[in-house]
């Protein structure tokens, strides 16, 4: 597996060493642990590492960092770890993607549409799992609070967020044969909030009032760049805000329990558990 010191990686990879099922960890740094995988150094970012790390694996698990400033490091990384898959002799991909995912759109959608796409044309059996925005953004400083508190939310369409270990979940399900392998699958939480919804979850879990920014989308491209954000990032960063707003990430499925058996966690539960990481995320895009 990729990414097994991640949020949806690290997730699995617990629930894989609970489980006692054997699997081998690609890392990049001498001293890495994950508990219960046998740990192999590699790295995508140079194909030559990979075939000894691939060697007798069966199944791959992969997931990288998101694309930013730019999406081609991990369109790079991804079609090498598939290509090593094919060289290796390996059946089947679990691959996670993003809800909205299809060549041509804006990043994220159209950096895991190509990955997807070369997936697809590889010969390998494949599951796509394509989760909605994950809730661990609210304590990762990725969802957004201004310095007041208040919650700074450019996307103006419904989310259906959903719990990362939902989605680690699913990957466990396919990658253990609990449910069955192939198709892509859009993995959501039980409801989808618009901004104002959210804040108000937020407020109600958290014991004060959260208020809400919420730039038109003809604001946001200056307000980011005046934070620092690359201009070549902001562009796919708005033109993605408007596809959400035009409710790109709004449809609520089953798929959660259709694959693990268990419905999806709930904002409000999420919101609960982690009261304090939310009250101090681990970073801001404010500063």
């Amino acid at each position: 597996m990729t990414g097994a010191t991640g949020t949806i990686g690290g997730a699995l990879a617990r629930r894989l060493a609970a489980a006692g099922v054997p699997f081998r960890a690609l890392v990049r740094r001498e001293g890495v642990l994950v508990p219960g995988a046998e740990v192999h150094l590699g790295d995508l970012d140079d194909p030559a590492t990979l075939p000894e790390a691939f060697a007798g694996v069966d199944q791959l698990f992969l997931n990288t960092s998101g694309p930013y400033p730019d999406e081609e490091p991990v369109i790079a990384q991804q079609l090498a770890a598939i290509d090593a898959a094919v060289a290796a002799g390996v059946e089947h991909v679990v691959k996670v993607s993003a809800v909205g995912a299809h060549v041509g759109g804006p990043m994220p959608f159209g950096t895991h549409g190509k990955i997807e796409s070369h997936l697809a044309e590889s010969g390998l059996a494949w599951t796509v799992l394509r989760p909605n925005t994950v809730m661990q953004n609210l304590v990762r400083g990725i969802t957004v609070f201004t310095p007041e508190g208040d919650l700074f939310e450019p996307f103006g369409g419904r989310v259906a967020h959903v719990d990362a270990r939902d989605v680690a979940d699913a990957a466990f399900a396919v990658l253990t044969g609990a449910a069955p392998r192939g198709g892509a699958h859009d993995l959501t939480g039980p409801d989808a909030l618009t901004a104002a919804e959210l804040a108000a979850a937020l407020s109600a879990g958290l014991g004060r009032e959260v208020g809400l920014v919420q730039p038109a989308l003809d604001e946001l491209g200056p307000i980011l760049i005046g934070r620092g954000m690359p201009e070549s990032y902001v562009k796919h960063f708005v033109r993605t805000a408007q596809l959400v707003t035009d409710g790109a990430l709004a449809e609520v499925t089953t798929a959660i329990a259709d694959l693990t058996g268990h419905p999806p966690r709930s904002l409000d539960a999420f919101i609960a558990e982690h009261r304090d990481l939310i009250r101090n995320p681990e970073s801001s895009f404010w500063g």
